[in-house]
């Protein structure tokens, strides 16, 4: 190849590695936007809590709690108490467990049902005959027999404070308020690396993005849990649709476009349980993904033909496009991040500087500010979650080869299984190690293939970083390491548990077939 090829290949590659970063970029520079001009700007408008708090008392309608469970043997007692103490008339106040599970949580939670009933408490053990369509076909079954004209949500691993109830309903006074969502809280943020990273990312979500968007009156989603809806804005958006794997965000873009309005309730906590290991995260982190760029494709065209504002639009663009942003990094990790770093380090760094350093403000700065400003927001000390940004940041990027999957299986139509994010509540340490060790525990997580993926970059990675280092370029070394790193702790922390769910296997079967010998 002559002189003039090489050249035209290498500018090629710089040209797709920009246009890449310039996509990243894109979503970087809309959070910044966020931030520095969003944010300081827009106030909480609480004009309707002077309004309810003189009406409060006389304002107490029927209630459903509807708590949709899958093989939850391990939270789902401990979830019924809890809901059991909702302050609320009871003569006001129905729950319904719905109830989809095919193992022993079942028969625990109807133990549970039939103690509370004998207390006074309408609780309702909803079954159905099959799990067709997941947790919305759930939700859609429950409407049938559910009686109050509110309907709050929580999943297994959510335990409301007693005053939910009191807290939220009065926002409904407003007639034309749909949903009601309030901010998680995490009861084992301290467990481990992992958590201590979930609840940093999420923090960002529920202190700036669900904060700025609800002020400014753009489009912003129900969680899915910890929130109330009105019963009429469910049924007039069309009801629970399981054509998503995010049918909280599906009937939350619905009911806005047909002008309901949503509250989002900063200041009230409703604690939750993140997950606790890789598979277990990732397969959250897939069902998120995936389900967003679902939703992207059934509402965007209809929010873009609606005479909703032009900032609407735009906004609910940027939020069910973001996680292209995975797929966009994946792509220039594995075919032009080196060979671009490489082209550079052999021309004079100056010429490229100017490119450089505004782009990388955008695409990687502007998410470290999102997150240490949603800890600012919450009062957490930032200098010990700088700490963690590292951490944040390597995460991130490990995380694309698994949402990247999810992206492009939602972008070709490919239907997949709603998996569940297993919960292990108040076990103890060893009961808890074990229940997350026990592959039952955890079907279909993740895919091989992914692991294998990110294995093999973590190497590649590895070795440029080395070479680099080697050649006394420290400034690629130095910028390759968090995806080395990334890629690597993906998928070792994924391998670990596999692993020790392989082993606890091998010795219960050991353990049963001695006891069969015995007897």
């Amino acid at each position: 190849m002559n002189e003039q090829a090489i050249t035209v290949v290498q500018w090629a590659i710089l040209f797709a590695h920009y246009s890449l970063l310039a996509g990243l970029s894109a979503y970087g520079a809309h959070r910044l936007y966020h931030l520095l001009f969003l944010g300081p700007w827009t106030r909480e408008d609480r004009s309707w809590a002077a309004e309810s708090s003189a009406q409060e008392e006389d304002f107490r309608p029927k209630v459903t709690v509807q708590l949709p469970i899958f093989n939850e043997k391990y939270v789902v007692e401990r979830l019924l108490e809890k809901v059991a103490e909702l302050d609320w008339p009871a003569d006001r106040l129905q729950i319904q467990l719905v109830d989809d599970s095919n193992d022993e949580t079942s028969a625990i939670a109807s133990r549970k049902i039939r103690e509370l009933a004998a207390t006074g408490i309408e609780v309702e053990h909803v079954r159905r005959a099959d799990r067709i369509g997941y947790k919305a076909g759930g939700l859609d079954h429950a409407m049938k027999t559910a009686t109050g004209e509110f309907i709050a949500i929580f999943d297994a691993d959510f335990l409301p404070n007693s005053d939910f109830l009191k807290q939220t309903i009065p926002c409904f006074q407003s007639e034309g308020i749909g949903m009601v969502q309030t901010r998680w809280s995490y009861l084992n943020r301290q467990r481990n690396l992992l958590t201590r990273i979930q609840a940093l990312m999420l923090d960002a979500h529920f202190a700036v993005e669900q904060v700025i968007r609800s002020r400014s009156g753009a489009f912003f989603n129900f969680n899915g849990t910890g929130g109330v809806w009105r019963r009429t804005a469910i049924e007039d958006a069309g009801g629970w649709q399981s054509d998503t794997l995010t049918e909280d965000m599906d009937l939350s873009y619905r009911a806005q476009l047909l002008g309901w309005r949503f509250e989002y309730l900063e200041h009230i906590e409703c604690p939750s349980e993140l997950p606790t290991t890789m598979p277990a995260f990732k397969a959250q982190q897939h069902r998120w993904a995936k389900g967003a760029i679902e939703v992207m494709k059934k509402v965007l065209p209809s929010i873009w033909k609606s005479d909703h504002s032009l900032h609407i639009k735009v906004e609910s663009t940027f939020h069910l496009t973001g996680n292209i942003c995975y797929l966009l990094m994946l792509i220039d990790c594995v075919l032009f991040l080196v060979p671009s770093i490489h082209i550079r380090q052999n021309s004079e760094f100056a010429y490229w500087l100017w490119l450089d350093i505004p782009l990388f403000v955008f695409a990687s700065l502007s998410h470290g500010l999102y997150y240490l400003y949603g800890q600012h927001r919450l009062g957490s000390g930032i200098l010990q979650r700088m700490a963690l940004m590292p951490a944040v940041f390597a995460t991130s990027i490990g995380l694309c080869v698994n949402n990247s999957r999810a992206v492009i299986e939602a972008l070709l139509g490919q239907v997949s299984a709603f998996v569940r994010t297993p919960k292990s509540g108040d076990l103890s340490e060893v009961e808890k190690a074990r229940s997350i060790a026990r592959l039952s525990d955890y079907p279909a997580l993740t895919a091989r293939g992914a692991d294998r993926l990110e294995f093999v970059l973590s190497l590649i990675f590895f070795g440029f970083v080395l070479m680099f280092a080697l050649r006394g370029w420290w400034l690629g070394a130095l910028f390759l390491a968090p995806f080395c790193a990334g890629f690597f702790y993906t998928f070792l922390q994924g391998r670990m548990i596999h692993r020790a769910g392989k082993e606890l296997a091998t010795i219960e079967d050991e353990v049963l077939q001695t006891d069969e010998v015995i007897l």
